[in-house]
């Protein structure tokens, strides 16, 4: 019985992750696709383009550091993913800054 309630609790959590990606990525496209046709009016969606893709990619390696107990090779690209999401969400504060600091 444990070992069924951990494969519910693991399919849970991917399905939940699953669903995370398509809201975000759907949102990202809505608003880069809005940012883009008038730049100067939504200039606001940069950063919250950058964040949400930071917060993704946070996520998604979180999911796969936590996932992959001996696999060093899944660790290694789980922890690049993290600090690539670390470098987006740098980005996202530094584009903020300079668009709310005009």
């Amino acid at each position: 019985m444990a070992g069924n309630e951990k494969r519910r609790k693991v399919r849970g959590t991917t399905a939940a992750l699953d669903t995370m990606h398509i809201v975000i990525g759907i949102a990202i496209v809505l608003m880069a696709v809005v940012s883009f046709v008038n730049p100067e009016e939504y200039m606001i969606f940069f950063p919250v383009i950058f964040l949400l893709a930071a917060v993704l990619n946070l996520v998604t390696g979180n999911y796969k550091l936590r996932r992959s107990k001996r696999n060093h090779r899944q660790k290694i690209t789980a922890i690049g993913q993290m600090i690539f999401g670390s470098l987006l969400a740098i980005l996202a504060v530094v584009s903020a800054v300079s668009i709310w600091w005009r």
